[in-house]
């Protein structure tokens, strides 16, 4: 999976941004906590879901259910955008 290059990636502390440049049918913005943008960095890289859930296990002491329940739910959120490329 990889994050669609009509969106730009913007980091204010915590908080990561995915604006749309309006280049895809979605025209504004969205906005995720700290888990939510290392699940965006990954997505920047290309990344699969299992190296996204591996990611935030190294991150965060949580278990795999509920890192991939995570990453599953902002790639849903994204995808229904339209700023993820399979």
């Amino acid at each position: 999976m990889k994050l669609n290059s009509g969106f730009l990636v913007h980091k204010d502390g915590d908080t990561t941004f995915v604006v749309s440049m309006g280049e895809t049918a979605f025209t504004g913005l969205a906005r995720g906590n700290a888990s939510a943008g290392s699940i965006i960095t990954c997505l920047e890289r290309g990344c699969t879901e299992d190296e996204i859930v591996a990611k935030l296990r190294e991150t965060w002491e949580v278990s795999e259910e509920l890192a991939r329940r995570d990453v599953r739910k902002i790639v849903d959120q994204l995808r229904g955008v339209g700023a993820i490329d399979d």
